[in-house]
């Protein structure tokens, strides 16, 4: 039950951050650098653990 649940809200999660990411950003070149710098956010947090 609470995998179910934590899945479900990991996959609203992912959503809801590709959704800000594309409205945030207005050419595929934007795209390319949010992503990246969301990579660099996540390889940071990655590394203080």
């Amino acid at each position: 039950m609470i995998h179910r649940f934590l899945g479900r809200l990991t996959g609203i999660a992912l959503l809801a951050g590709l959704l800000a990411i594309t409205a945030g950003c207005n050419t595929m070149k934007g795209l390319g650098e949010d992503i990246q710098n969301l990579g660099h956010s996540i390889e940071g947090a990655a590394q203080d653990d």
